[in-house]
């Protein structure tokens, strides 16, 4: 999971960064308005956390800008403003939720789970995709009802794989979802096909059909046809 973090208080950021990573988030700070716009215009987030009050604009045109474009990261509100029209504002723009500062960060943690839970998974923490059972809150993957060890960068590729089926997704894109923007790719996508073939062989021992269809030139699809 791939989580932004637009907040212009560097300490808080790095705290929220540091804990998140340590929950198993992919984390990209962001500390100002330009720097968020640039970031969401290039990338996808799973969870982007949203403080109004930014250096050079209010964190609300990140709203606006995402829902224009059609955007569909999960956004949750961290402000210190605490009035009744930020937060009718900020839902009525697209945001899922909202948290006040300051608050505690096993919160923050539980409120990004619900609300990708929520968008993503339709409420289920559970992911069934034929004999793959994938549980989001334990981490835990089962293959015809049996657990297989996954290390954390497969658990993370066959997450994404299992949010995206039938979507083609390039290699630039799994680099920047599980491994974020500052990973130096240089063309060389070595890394990735590692991961893959790992994952591939550990899915088949277990008993899996293979899913993950190489698209020549494009990138990888995870589907049964």
């Amino acid at each position: 999971m791939k989580i932004l973090i637009i907040e212009d208080e560097q300490q808080l950021a790095e705290s929220m960064a540091a804990y998140l990573t340590v929950e198993n988030y992919i984390c990209e700070i962001a500390f100002t308005l330009k720097e968020a716009h640039d970031k969401t215009e290039i990338f996808e987030y799973d969870c982007i956390l949203l403080d109004i009050g930014l250096p050079d604009g209010n964190g609300l045109e990140i709203l606006k800008y995402l829902k224009a474009d059609k955007k569909e990261d999960c956004v949750l509100i961290i402000s210190a403003k605490n009035s009744l029209d930020d937060r009718v504002t900020g839902l009525q723009l697209g945001a899922d939720d909202y948290l006040v500062k300051p608050f505690h960060l096993t919160e923050l943690s539980a409120r990004i789970a619900a609300i990708i839970r929520r968008k993503k998974y339709h409420g289920n923490n559970l992911i069934v995709f034929f004999e793959i059972k994938l549980d989001t809150l334990s981490q835990t993957v089962f293959i015809h009802q049996k657990e297989i060890t996954l290390t954390k960068k497969e658990y993370q590729l066959l997450l994404y794989f299992l949010i995206n089926k039938g979507r083609i997704i390039s290699k630039d894109a799994i680099a920047n979802h599980l491994w974020g923007d500052e990973m130096d790719m240089t063309n060389n996508f070595d890394f990735i096909y590692t991961h893959i073939k790992n994952l591939r062989k550990k899915l088949a021992e277990a008993g899996s059909n293979d899913y993950i269809k190489s698209v020549y030139g494009m990138g990888y699809q995870f589907t049964n046809s």
